[in-house]
């Protein structure tokens, strides 16, 4: 039986990883984005440039689709800012109304969709409101909590029963990946913070506040997820943490990453990333002209990433925040058991920015 895959979000952190990891396995894939993404598999693809928000626009060039059998729905709409958006309820609006755009062509009369995989977080278990169980495992209540996610899976669990499909629903930790001008991936701020650094003739301190302790998961494994949740019977109707299988702080992955981009690492230096890098976007410009990198400004390289580091990185923060790990036994049990060094991870990422010329050489 022939396998077709519509990737909904594809030119995200996720959404890329996943284009090309279903490349990889042989499958016919449809990638759905904006903008083109930028892959590392040069496989033919098809490539539906197409605003999930537009309601006719997604009806028109979906319902023109013929055989999609599979779905990866890793389309999300964030707010500029970002961390405030994640309780308001009309962000919440949009993201439901996005994969009801994106579901609604492809379950038709005589649909052959046998499967959606959709992307949640550890926003699930509140991790942006209050303190999680520790670990979050997914057999626990649903968190009380208002959240797109909640209504993305109320209205896929309600079509998968009416049109006869199954799902699955994956909840990763900090998510690393390939893509720039995100929402949500940190190789590129720390990178873009590494040069400026360097130019500046500062060492490369961590912005940060106190230490803690972290999980990850890098894009190429999550992608991998998609693939295995498409075949494995174990995965149906099931949700799963996903993580690399390790911890890290900060302060301990910081050299490491200093080395590969070939810059001084020095003592913590705590600032508002999401302040300091826009108020260097004319000295990120002269980067770029001098070591010909790509024409990327700065405000295209970050998105609204910089201010997720800032999140990230615990700034201002006096007290370490609540713990934050999820217990991914689940997903071992039922049968997907690869994993990634968290360091290994940071260090491929800003490799492969610097290598597409995104990120100045070390």
């Amino acid at each position: 039986m022939s396998n077709k895959v519509l990737i909904a979000g594809a030119s995200g952190v996720v959404g890329a990883a996943a284009v090309d990891a279903f490349l990889a396995d042989g499958w016919e894939v449809v990638a759905l984005s904006r903008r083109r993404p930028e892959l590392v598999h040069e496989r033919p693809y098809t490539h539906l440039s197409v605003d999930l928000r537009d309601a006719a626009a997604s009806r028109a060039a979906l319902g023109a689709l013929t055989g999609v059998t599979h779905v990866v729905y890793a389309a999300l709409f964030e707010k500029p800012g970002l961390i405030a958006g994640w309780s308001e309820r009309d962000q919440m609006e949009t993201n439901l109304a996005m994969l009801q755009n994106c579901l609604a062509p492809l379950t038709g009369a005589g649909s052959g969709l046998r499967h959606v995989s959709l992307l949640q977080g550890t926003k699930a278990y509140g991790i942006h409101l209050h303190p999680m169980p520790i670990p979050a495992r997914e057999r626990a209540p649903r968190d009380p909590h208002a959240n797109f996610y909640w209504l993305q899976e109320d209205y896929l669990k309600e079509l998968a029963a009416a049109r006869h499909f199954d799902f699955t629903i994956l909840r990763p930790q900090l998510i690393i990946g390939a893509a720039y001008g995100v929402a949500m991936n940190l190789a590129p701020v720390i990178g873009a913070y590494a040069a400026i650094c360097r130019e500046l003739g500062e060492p490369f301190g961590f912005p940060g506040g106190v230490p803690y302790v972290w999980e990850a998961v890098d894009a190429r494994l999550l992608a991998n997820v998609f693939v295995w949740a498409t075949a494995s019977p174990a995965a149906v109707g099931q949700h799963f943490n996903v993580t690399n299988g390790d911890v890290f702080e900060w302060r301990n992955v910081w050299p490491a990453m200093a080395a590969t981009l070939g810059v001084e690492p020095g003592p913590d230096r705590p600032r508002a990333l999401g302040q300091f890098l826009p108020e260097h976007a004319a000295l990120w410009d002269r980067i770029v002209a001098r070591h010909g990198l790509r024409p990327v400004a700065l405000p295209a390289l970050l998105g609204e990433s910089h201010h997720y580091a800032d999140f990230c990185f615990a700034h201002g923060a006096t007290e370490p925040p609540p713990p934050a790990f999820v217990s991914a036994i689940k997903l071992r049990q039922a049968g997907f058991h690869e994993v990634c060094d968290s360091e290994d991870m940071f260090c491929h990422w800003l490799r492969s920015f610097m290598a597409r010329g995104i990120l100045p050489p070390a």
